[in-house]
């Protein structure tokens, strides 16, 4: 009863702050998912096969299917969910149920407005239902692409770094083989070869995990042409181990990332994109800018935070402006959202 009472107070908040109700379907085509977000979701997802054959599933995310509501519905941009999301969960015991209250800004090109208006609501939500010693962490993926887009290293490696950021682990090893100037066998550079050649009779407009066919091919083009001799990767990776150690209050980091550029002879300007970082001084809140933070969700783009009320996180969210292109749109739309985890009010 007590956190219904809260719910009701955290949804008159995002009523307050100009957000309406969606209410996403429950059911989704799995192979429409599965097809547009790789494998990211099927091992979590509930499927089941529907009379007429198709695979459905429950839905397993509420920001997935209030993306999927706003394609096909063309929904308000300004939405707020409350309702549960379906999946598996690798601990034992835990619930397949997932209680799920959020907001969403979709398709607004005001890009810092919407990052602090998001951050600000769910600030608003934490007053409003009395939390207390709020803290707030942020990070921001733009600014790892950023850097690595302004290093002089093979295309190749960049697009390997930039992709695969979110898996820490797998990132680690593409670190020591950067570091140690192991690139891929011969092996499998030919089996890209005689992949690439099979691709291009394929429809250029099909979707594989997320991505065309012909998004596709110019990455294999870039590889095959890209030179493959590389010697200063011990020099690359330390830069970039510099760069994920940045640790320090928001009031900290503009000096931070200019002593950071000056000491490694980078373009002062590489790190001019994180407006919404900076805006965030105006909230008057614990702030820590983390430049390793946020990797563990595929989607983000931009910058990512959570909110904590002394160890328990209240809420956590970021930008993405690739999922709703990957989940079926014609061009990247802006995107930016919350969720606030409602085991912990």
């Amino acid at each position: 009863m007590k956190s219904k009472k809260l719910s009701e107070l955290i949804i008159k908040t995002f009523k307050i702050n100009g957000f309406v109700l969606s209410e996403p379907d429950v059911l989704l085509d799995s192979d429409y998912i599965i097809e547009r977000s790789g494998e990211k979701f099927r091992s979590s997802m509930l499927t089941f096969d529907g009379e007429d054959g198709k695979t459905m599933c429950l839905r397993p995310d509420l920001t997935v299917a209030s993306c999927i509501s706003f394609l096909q519905k063309k929904t308000s941009s300004n939405i707020y969910y409350s309702g549960q999301a379906y999946r598996r969960s690798g601990g034992k015991g835990e619930n397949f149920i997932n209680d799920q209250l959020g907001i969403e800004i979709l398709g607004s090109k005001n890009l810092i407005k919407d990052d602090f208006k998001v951050i600000s609501t769910i600030l608003s939500s934490a007053k409003r239902i009395k939390m207390k010693k709020i803290k707030i962490k942020v990070g921001d993926i733009s600014l790892f692409k950023n850097l690595i887009n302004s290093l002089e290293m093979p295309e190749r490696w960049k697009l390997r770094l930039i992709r695969h950021f979110w898996r820490p682990s797998y990132f680690e090893e593409l670190l020591k083989r950067l570091e140690e100037n192991t690139d891929i066998d011969a092996v499998t550079f030919d089996a890209d070869k005689k992949r690439f050649y099979e691709m291009k009779k394929l429809d250029q407009d099909k979707l594989i995990a997320g991505r065309s066919v012909s998004e596709i091919l110019n990455r294999f083009d870039k590889k095959i042409k890209d030179p493959r001799s590389f010697a200063d990767g011990k020099k690359i990776v330390k830069i970039i181990k510099s760069f994920l150690e940045i640790n320090c209050k928001i009031s900290e980091l503009d000096e931070k990332l200019l002593n950071f550029a000056k000491k490694n002879n980078l373009k002062k300007n590489i790190f001019r994109n994180f407006q919404s970082i900076q805006n965030l001084k105006k909230l008057n809140h614990d702030i820590n800018f983390i430049s390793n933070f946020g990797r563990d969700v595929e989607y983000y783009t931009g910058i990512v935070f959570e909110v904590f009320s002394g160890k328990k996180e209240f809420a956590r969210g970021g930008r993405y402006d690739d999922l709703l292109k990957s989940l079926g749109a014609k061009k990247n739309i802006p995107a930016v959202g919350a969720a606030i985890n409602l085991k912990n009010i």
